[in-house]
């Protein structure tokens, strides 16, 4: 039998009856959506998304978007935070329906498929059950067409990270679905990538039904940086901040890449670091020691979600550096030592031209630092290629990959 918390409350010195640095951590989530008028530097990107759902509102087909930037550029707030208006802002008699899915948990089409269809089924005005497991991809494309035209006029689905997907079915069959019949609800597709190069790498069917927009986050600049954290401080408690807690961590931030979500896990950790160490305030030594942190937990989380060939790739580019006085290498040269590794793990071999996109793109994601090098009119322009991270730390991290762990065995 439960008791009534609010009349037999028990003080316990084992635990503190609130919490001295933190009031409010959820502001301080990385999936936290916060109100329109806590969105820093991306007013631009909300209005250009705005026009290309535009239609939805009104009871015809949005139209499919492709976002571009770098993690923490504010790319899945943004197509959440339009989507939600979008739906708000329906005309009457207008029905929008909204579904985010996270393709680096659900990567397999069935798996997408029927998280979608679970999202925006209401078993109440379907009279439809969507189970979470045992169909097939089949079946649950068509549980999603019925739940949609039962409920909606338009859907709109954001795909974020959709390069991890193992395939290009899922975005050739959604946005292929009204013109083939299967469905009279228009569907809107925002896909989230942080690889450039996402829709050049798809088949010609997918780049001829999908038919995109697209839109591009720049990194944000130390001030913003500043102020998406000073819109977020009413996390702690008053006065537990230092003056120069909020500009160093912006500081930190705005060195990688403008990276909104590492500006706030390093004031979260911060804030945890503080906590630990007994500290009635955040200070200037608990944002080091959280940069830190974050620094390691951020280059994990890229090459943790990176396809097997980009770790095969870096893993090239590694052990040059590891076992080289040298910290840079020409592309030939990391191209050989990827081509070792591949068969020695019985790996297919990727061609040179894909080689050196897949070093553009972990450049591009901050990994890997490409420069040009002109050898002369005999030699000719070439690229060298260095990596950011302590080669060791890359290693540890790549090799944590049982596809990958063999090669310990070299």
């Amino acid at each position: 039998m439960t008791s009534d918390s609010s009349s037999n409350s028990v003080d316990d010195p084992l635990f503190e009856s609130g919490h001295r640095i933190f009031s409010n951590k959820d502001l301080l989530k990385i999936g936290h959506v916060p109100e329109a008028d806590r969105i820093v530097g991306r007013d631009e990107e909300i209005s250009k998304l705005a026009k290309r759902l535009n239609g939805a509102v009104h009871g015809y087909s949005p139209e499919n978007v492709m976002i571009y930037g770098k993690t923490g550029t504010g790319k899945s707030l943004v197509s959440m935070h339009v989507s939600q208006r979008a739906r708000n802002a329906a005309q009457d008699g207008v029905a929008i329906g909204t579904a985010y899915i996270d393709c680096a948990e659900d990567n397999t089409e069935t798996q997408a498929i029927s998280s979608l269809a679970a999202k925006l089924n209401d078993e109440s005005v379907t009279g439809i059950t969507v189970p979470h497991t045992g169909l097939s991809t089949s079946k649950y494309y068509k549980l999603l067409w019925q739940t949609l035209d039962a409920q909606f006029d338009s859907v709109i689905i954001i795909l974020d990270e959709i390069d991890l997907m193992n395939d290009d079915s899922l975005l050739m069959k959604l946005s292929r679905a009204e013109e083939a019949g299967k469905i009279d609800c228009s569907i809107g597709i925002i896909a989230i990538s942080n690889k450039i190069q996402y829709v050049d790498n798809t088949n010609e069917r997918v780049k001829s039904s999908f038919q995109h927009k697209e839109l591009f986050f720049k990194p944000y600049d130390a001030n913003q940086l500043r102020e998406i954290m000073l819109n977020r401080a009413d996390a702690f408690q008053d006065g537990v901040l230092s003056d120069d807690v909020v500009p160093l961590s912006a500081a930190f931030a705005a060195q990688e890449h403008g990276d909104a979500r590492k500006a706030i896990d390093i004031l979260r950790h911060a804030g945890e670091v503080a906590y630990e160490e007994g500290a009635e305030k955040v200070r200037e030594e608990h944002v080091r020691q959280a940069q830190q942190h974050a620094e390691k937990d951020r280059f994990r989380e890229l090459v943790n979600g990176a396809p097997t060939q980009a770790k095969a790739a870096l893993l090239a580019l590694t052990e040059l550096s590891v076992n080289s006085d040298d910290d840079a290498f020409l592309t030939s040269r990391v191209y050989d030592q990827y081509e070792q590794i591949c068969e020695y793990l019985d790996m297919d071999i990727l061609s040179v031209r894909r080689f050196r996109d897949i070093l553009k793109e972990q450049a591009f994601l901050g990994v890997v630092e490409i420069e040009k090098i002109n050898k002369g009119s005999a030699g000719g322009i070439h690229l060298q290629n260095r990596l950011i991270e302590d080669p060791q730390v890359v290693r540890e991290t790549i090799l944590e990959d049982s596809r990958m762990q063999n090669w310990n065995a070299e």
